[in-house]
């Protein structure tokens, strides 16, 4: 991931051994016109190909690093059993948020409509793909940029003060949205 962009931010896989990333990320657009009948298909896909498919709102997420911040964070409470959710995509999108309520989550999963999502299937299984790619175009655009409008969606939703912009700088808005995904084991 290029962050040659945002040269003071955090490495998150830094302290993180490689074999922790078992998973893979890719961006997808995709319409969603029946909820239900979405997550139905893709429990399906889940449960056939023995993996977690967690959609994460691209406009709600500052880049991969929020992702993979979100992910093993998950993992991790899965494996010390302390999730807060009965389900680890759940569990993805409450750490994604910040939140531990399940309404703040959702609204960083997929939505009826339109949908930008960054994908993540946990464990790699790339036959997953041909099943997801009947509905989902693979995309290339460049979505860790994070827009004015973005920031003006994020800042309030973290709870980021001025100060702290100021002293940090809005090229440091990445840094403080995975404080805040990292801050939710404390809240826990």
């Amino acid at each position: 991931m290029d962050t040659s962009d945002n040269t003071g931010h955090l490495n998150i896989l830094a302290g993180n051994d490689n074999r922790d990333i078992d998973f893979e990320i890719r961006q997808a657009c995709f319409q969603v016109g029946d909820m239900e009948h979405f997550l139905s298909w893709l429990r399906d896909i889940s449960q056939r190909n023995c993996v977690s498919i967690v959609c994460f709102n691209a406009d709600l997420m500052a880049g991969q690093e929020h992702v993979i911040s979100a992910m093993l964070h998950a993992k991790r409470a899965q494996k010390q059993s302390t999730c807060i959710s009965g389900s680890f995509e759940i569990e993805a999108l409450l750490y994604a948020s910040g939140s531990r309520q399940c309404l703040d989550a959702i609204k960083f999963g997929v939505r009826q409509g339109s949908n930008h999502c960054y994908i993540c299937i946990f464990p790699v299984n790339p036959g997953v793909w041909s099943d997801l790619l009947t509905v989902m175009a693979i995309s290339d655009e460049d979505w860790e940029q994070i827009s004015e409008e973005k920031m003006n969606l994020l800042v309030p939703w973290f709870g980021i003060t001025n100060d702290e912009i100021a002293v940090t700088g809005k090229n440091r808005l990445r840094d403080l949205i995975l404080e805040r995904v990292a801050l939710l084991d404390v809240y826990k």
